[in-house]
């Protein structure tokens, strides 16, 4: 792919311009019957017992509560499509407002087959996200045959972790696959280049929001994080010569007003903007 150049077609596309990378993350709670059943058989603990059992467990043995992504499900799933040119097509939370774990699970596998396998960019989801939703797949009964692609070659089945064109973790890019830490993860990444980060949710927050009902927070702090793995992806296009760096600068200012004409209807894009930066450009 060569150096890509924006606005070449008056600024952020319609969803009409073909997808060819699907920028998502995900939020999960547990499972707590599930937690209850596997970890304490016998002990009649009720779903909230159980995961605030294993919360404090963890808490005391390793320093987090949080819980392994095997308990959970997924309950808020946001996708921005992006055209082959990085310019951002759509920003869409999975079966909104009812968010219902399996219909989640499902058009997340559907919608990437139906985008013809567009590349799935995450950051850090090569450990989570990816084994999460496929483990999703596995509780609901999907079959999603094309993700595993058993009978290919090793190196081409889309799971395969080196293979990019299928799944592009921006950890695993900017760590060289691990052999790195990368401290201060996605939010750290964002600020580098001006951007808000972590506002006022953490994921950690997240199965405490979920026990007080407060799926619309959840999914708008979700809508955040894809926000700022766009603006990561953006850059890492220039770190690999796919992108130029004014082509870039042009994009993330079509992004902001495309931002700023859907923020009166949907509160997440409005709190991003209010903590928006720019990029000091040093040159």
């Amino acid at each position: 792919m060569g150096k890509a150049k924006a606005g070449e077609k008056g600024g952020v596309l319609a969803d009409q311009e073909p997808v060819r990378y699907l920028i998502f993350d995900i939020e999960s709670v547990a499972d707590g019957a599930l937690v209850a059943k596997v970890r304490y058989p016998g002990e009649s603990l009720s779903p909230e017992q159980a995961v605030a059992r294993y919360r404090a467990e963890l808490l005391e043995q390793r320093g987090t509560d949080f819980i392994p992504y095997t308990f959970q499900m997924p309950v808020s799933v946001v996708v921005a499509k992006v055209s082959a040119a990085f310019e951002l097509l759509d920003l869409i939370a999975l079966d909104e407002p009812e968010w219902r774990p399996h219909i989640i699970t499902e058009h997340f596998w559907r919608g990437w087959q139906r985008y013809q396998r567009p590349t799935l960019v995450s950051f850090n989801g090569r450990t989570f996200d990816m084994p999460l939703m496929e483990l999703a797949a596995f509780r609901f009964g999907l079959s999603i045959p094309t993700w595993f692609e058993t009978k290919a070659r090793t190196y081409e089945q889309p799971r395969n972790r080196y293979n990019s064109r299928y799944h592009l973790d921006l950890h695993d890019l900017l760590t060289n696959y691990g052999a790195s830490r990368f401290n201060g993860g996605l939010n750290l990444a964002a600020n580098l280049l001006g951007k808000p980060g972590k506002i006022d949710v953490q994921g950690d927050m997240v199965q405490d929001l979920f026990d007080q009902g407060k799926l619309v927070e959840i999914n708008n702090y979700c809508r955040c994080d894809v926000l700022d793995t766009y603006f990561v992806f953006l850059r890492s296009m220039v770190l690999l010569g796919d992108l130029d760096l004014d082509g870039e600068q042009q994009l993330v200012t079509q992004t902001k007003t495309w931002l700023e004409q859907r923020a009166s209807q949907q509160v997440a894009l409005s709190t991003y903007l209010e903590n928006w930066g720019d990029w000091r450009n040093p040159w």
